[in-house]
């Protein structure tokens, strides 16, 4: 399997709530950000040594007994062709499989879902679901990246999985109106997050001299928005 994994961390606490859980980095990503928190391994992955699949296999047969599963994210993980022959891999040491994604490629989801591969999506909502607004926030520029984008809102609330969606919410990038704008789009979702923007090797250097929301000012977002959805929480805050 031509994969290669960039960032493995063994243990984690908050990448799934209430799992403990392995996450995996896979590198590369389509969508270029600004405020991205993982430059290095969107735009030089070949800088970080690749990991290998057996020592985290070994890993995880070896700790199945208190790993409830494992997250993959990047970068964005459906880039990768060979995304589900590593999932059926984890899934063979009894791991459950939560993934993150950008949600531009709806296809892939839809045969993770289909294959019974994944437990759990995190669709990160980079914008409202216009073209100008996720030119902005994620550098996109093709219209068609967004309808992508939308059929996969789609998929997920056909609620054929579990899920999330999520917006890291930057200054500079959403304002209330924004968030009421995203809320609506997707409103009557299972869940929907706000995560705190922290600022940190970020892809435009100028996005590390942002200053983040204070926690009240999130509750507040949260507040407007939170009757739109059947569960609307803060992380990071």
């Amino acid at each position: 399997m031509k994969l290669s994994i960039k960032g493995f961390d063994p243990m984690s606490l908050i990448d799934w709530d209430g799992m403990v859980a392995t996450t995996v980095y896979l590198p590369g990503c389509n969508f270029r950000c600004p405020y991205c928190h993982n430059a290095g391994i969107v735009l030089t992955p070949d800088h970080y040594e690749s990991i290998e699949l057996s020592d985290i296999l070994s890993y995880l047969t070896e700790h199945n007994d208190f790993l409830d599963g494992v997250c993959i994210t990047g970068g964005e993980p459906c880039l990768h062709k060979g995304l589900p022959e590593l999932i059926e891999k984890f899934r063979e040491t009894g791991m459950r499989v939560k993934l993150d994604t950008n949600g531009s490629f709806p296809d892939m989801v839809a045969s993770l879902i289909d294959d019974e591969l994944i437990d759990y999506v995190a669709m990160d909502v980079k914008a409202p679901l216009e073209f100008a607004a996720y030119s902005e926030s994620a550098r996109i520029a093709d219209r068609r990246t967004l309808e992508r984008i939308k059929d996969t809102v789609d998929l997920l609330m056909s609620d054929r999985v579990d899920y999330e969606f999520r917006t890291t919410v930057v200054p500079a990038l959403h304002r209330a109106g924004d968030l009421e704008r995203i809320a609506e789009q997707l409103r009557g979702a299972r869940r929907y997050v706000l995560q705190s923007y922290i600022p940190h090797d970020t892809l435009d250097p100028e996005f590390m001299d942002e200053t983040p929301y204070n926690a009240e000012r999130i509750g507040e977002f949260r507040k407007l928005i939170a009757p739109m959805f059947e569960e609307c929480i803060v992380r990071g805050s």
